[in-house]
């Protein structure tokens, strides 16, 4: 391709316009890299929202699979016709998609875990067609800064890792991640870790103010029902969470504290929704004044709703980010191991617990105790933050040479010091 006559096309691929705000929090970081580094390039996405991305960002997108652009038949034996044959179509589709992009950028995200649930040939299919069709095409294909854990289905495994072979750049955003994908036959002795791409991001320009009259707590929560392994129990789990979550707002309004509701996904409503009518079934003088529920359609409305906190408990991977980003003692109710080693990064380690053997006494022990060190926190994460935002600037160095400068003929980079 000659850069000097057209200009550079990037396309962003990964599971967005769906609401998840995390993954959304990853792209607008590399958006705003590409967009200051390289105002030159013509930016798209290959996504699982088009319409509701283009409605958001202003920039052009169309779905990953042939099945998300047609939908559904009208009957079960007729979506089941048209799932089978979206998979063999796309073996097309996603050839002529990538044709004419230099670069295809998945940006940030859990795109190598399997902590929630999902099939093989779902997620795990579709970014491995992306990869060998950017081969396939000549277009350069980059992982930065994802997470990853070890998949215990043979077929996601060689999914994943086959994908992450053919690409033409990777990094992770934690040792645990790099390694997850050593231990299922990668060789990653070239791939390099930087912090979460959303410890890049900006300071909210306008932050919920902090009421110094009352303490204010962010709770972050999910619509937990488990991994694949729990497909059976999956009611059952997200009904226990959902009870304890309860009991802990039912504690919080009761020693004086308000509430900020947060989510980092759409399906989070329901979990919304239930602690806000159990307080204004059980505690309905206080709820309306202890209670603030608000939307937000991005990772930055988010941190400006928790920028207005001061302790928060979330359980959701980028509700944990963000709040950490904001230097707010945090207490993470993890679904993953990447949460937990996000902690034990920035020293909180004692502040976490699993979801699904979450204690409420605990809960609120580890809160008093929390609260009772936020003078000390407070300085160690704001230093750890510093120290983030350094490697990320590191970094944007490394991926502009390997994916946009002029030697491109080494494609998985070193790091440059």
């Amino acid at each position: 391709m000659d850069n000097s006559r057209q200009p550079l096309r990037i396309a962003f691929f990964g599971l967005l316009g769906s609401g998840n705000l995390g993954n959304h929090g990853s792209l607008d970081a590399m958006l705003t890299f590409v967009r200051t580094r390289h105002p030159e390039a013509e930016i798209s996405c290959i996504c699982a929202g088009p319409e509701e991305f283009e409605r958001q960002y202003g920039i052009p997108a169309v779905a990953i699979t042939w099945y998300q652009e047609h939908g559904a038949g009208r009957t079960r034996l007729g979506t089941a016709a048209r799932k089978a044959f979206g998979k063999v179509a796309d073996l097309v589709r996603m050839p002529l998609l990538l044709r004419g992009y230099a670069v295809v950028i998945v940006p940030g995200m859990g795109v190598l875990e399997t902590t929630l649930e999902m099939r093989p040939w779902g997620w795990p299919y579709a970014q491995f067609l992306m990869t060998l069709s950017g081969r396939i095409v000549g277009a350069r294909t980059a992982f930065v800064n994802v997470g990853a854990n070890v998949a215990r289905e043979r077929s996601v495994r060689l999914l994943y890792t086959w994908g992450a072979r053919l690409a033409s750049y990777r990094s992770y955003r934690d040792e645990y991640s790099r390694d997850a994908m050593r231990q299922m036959g990668l060789d990653t002795s070239r791939d390099q870790v930087y912090p979460d791409l959303a410890f890049g991001l900006p300071e909210p320009a306008d932050p919920a103010p902090v009421d110094r009259a009352q303490r204010t707590v962010g709770l972050g929560v999910i619509a937990y029902h488990g991994t694949n392994a729990d497909r059976d129990r999956a009611d059952e789990i997200y009904a226990s969470y959902t009870a304890k979550i309860v009991e802990f707002a039912r504690w919080l309004v009761d020693e004086g504290y308000r509430i900020r509701l947060v989510t980092g996904d759409p399906s989070d409503l329901s979990v919304v929704e239930a602690v806000s009518e159990d307080l204004r079934r059980t505690r309905p003088e206080q709820a309306e004044s202890r209670l603030v529920t608000e939307p937000a359609e991005s990772l930055g409305e988010l941190m400006a709703q928790l920028a207005g906190t001061d302790v928060v408990v979330a359980s959701r991977y980028h509700n944990v980010v963000a709040a950490l980003k904001l230097s707010k003692p945090t207490i993470s109710i993890s679904y993953g191991t990447k949460s937990d080693v996000l902690m034990e990064q920035m020293r909180l380690a004692e502040f976490r617990q699993h979801i699904q053997s979450l204690d409420v006494q605990q809960l609120i022990d580890q809160f008093r105790a929390l609260e009772a060190r936020t003078t000390a926190v407070v300085p160690a994460l704001r230093a750890k933050n510093a120290e983030w935002a350094a490697e990320l600037d590191k970094q944007y160095d490394v991926l502009s040479a390997a994916l946009f400068g002029s030697d491109r003929a080494t494609l998985v980079s070193e790091r440059g010091e």
